[in-house]
């Protein structure tokens, strides 16, 4: 596996190229949010690899009033993509303004499902003509994202399973998957195939491993044993020392063997 940060969540005191550069110094991959507002030449120069970032910029994937604006902002992020080396640029079922539901919904519809689905599709088509893959993200709708349909990782991998394009994968966040659903274990084995990247954090809080109540190592060798070799991306807030996170992240996700249990005598 390899293991990857967000800039936009630690070392949040220092200039945005400046957390790049002590990321990537630390051996992981860089995952960005917005990057219209970054100097892209600065951040190349870092030497950082960048595993992913925001793939859109208006528009409800969901919506068929607005789902043209999805694939036309996508669109006009690829160039950047491109220059950064990016490979996966992450989609939400619907429209976000400062990480909350720009109109709210809180009933999905059928016809919600199926220009999810074709919108998917569209943006399918996009990335394999630019060689990057979408990755749709799971959001939680009772603490973070409230309003946002069709958000749950139960949902979006059905919408990534309809639109059925290899440029089409799962953002599995477990933070929000914990949050919205637990059973993360299962979940990751049964996501397994249409999984592009995986994000965590812990819950309550959303910082680093070890600081809440998922047991990120029981996770990860499920992972590792399911046979799962692509990014983990750490998208969570440092509980303190932005280095303390990064190396209990890293631990975290270091697969150790499971304990083995004493041989009981009858």
């Amino acid at each position: 596996m390899r293991l990857a940060v967000c800039a936009e969540m630690v070392f949040t005191g220092l200039p945005f190229t400046e957390r790049v550069r002590r990321i990537h110094e630390a051996g992981f991959d860089v995952e960005l949010w917005d990057s219209r507002t970054r100097d892209i030449k600065e951040l190349n120069a870092t030497g950082a690899v960048f595993s992913s970032m925001t793939g859109y910029t208006a528009g409800s994937l969901v919506d068929p009033e607005s789902a043209d604006d999805v694939v036309r902002t996508a669109e006009a992020l690829i160039p950047t993509a491109l220059e950064l080396g990016v490979s996966r640029m992450v989609v939400h079922s619907a429209e976000l303004v400062d990480g909350k539901a720009a109109r709210p919904v809180f009933r999905s519809t059928g016809r919600m499902w199926s220009t999810g689905a074709r919108t998917l599709e569209r943006l399918g088509a996009l990335g394999e003509k630019h060689n990057v893959t979408f990755c749709l993200e799971n959001l939680n709708t009772v603490l973070d994202h409230p309003g946002i349909p069709l958000a749950r990782a139960k949902d979006t991998l059905a919408l990534v399973e309809a639109a059925a394009h290899p440029n089409v994968r799962l953002m599995l966040d477990l933070y929000h998957a914990q949050l919205g659903e637990g059973n993360l274990i299962e979940l990751v084995r049964t996501a397994l195939p249409h999984i592009g990247e995986i994000q965590v954090a812990d819950v309550p809080g959303r910082c680093e491993p070890g600081t809440g109540e998922i047991n990120y190592q029981a996770v990860a060798r499920a992972l590792a044993a399911a046979g799962y070799d692509g990014t983990v991306g750490l998208e969570a807030w440092a509980s303190g020392d932005s280095e303390a996170a990064l190396e209990a992240f890293r631990a975290a996700f270091t697969v150790q063997p499971a304990p083995v249990q004493p041989a009981t005598i009858h």
